[in-house]
């Protein structure tokens, strides 16, 4: 597997390019504790600078955890292809009604009653430290890459993970 650190405006294209590939990920709170609390989230979007947006609730344990302890870590795999994402970073949270309304979905009316519901709260994650590991193939190719190495005793490794500074 080779490296591949990529910095700023490559580093923000892969960021996004990882991201908009899977929208879900794990977040992790209270990372001073074991074990860490950790569900799902579903990204809404990757800003310009690299900010990482999410919908939140008021009366989630996430919201308390980073009341008191506002690191977070992102963790993304997709699931046809081998390529995952770990972010460290700072959360922020707000009640950006600018950006609540930019961000909104009907969908999102599953968890919320509206735009105006008191418990609905915006999560930035900004990252400090990022990760990434990807193949240049789908999952499929990868697999017969690793079945012919074992045949020929050959390593053919077509994978790249670098550090991603934005």
């Amino acid at each position: 597997m080779s490296t591949e650190n990529l910095e700023h405006r490559e580093a923000l294209k892969k960021l996004k390019e990882l991201i908009d590939d899977v929208k879900t990920c794990m977040l992790a709170t209270n990372l001073e504790y074991l074990p860490l609390n950790v569900r799902p989230m579903q990204t809404l979007q990757v800003d310009d600078t690299g900010n990482i947006w999410f919908f939140n609730s008021k009366d989630s344990l996430q919201y308390t955890d980073i009341q008191q302890d506002n690191r977070v870590q992102l963790m993304y795999g997709h699931p046809g292809k081998t390529e995952f994402l770990s972010i460290y970073g700072t959360a922020h949270l707000s009640r950006e009604q600018d950006k609540i309304d930019e961000l909104w979905h009907p969908m999102v009316s599953a968890w919320f009653e509206g735009k105006d519901d008191p418990n609905l709260m915006l999560l930035r994650v900004s990252p400090q430290d990022a990760y990434y590991w990807d193949t240049k193939h789908n999952k499929l190719v990868s697999l017969f890459k690793i079945a012919a190495s074992s045949v020929s005793g050959h390593y053919e490794d077509d994978g790249v993970k670098g550090k991603l500074k934005i």
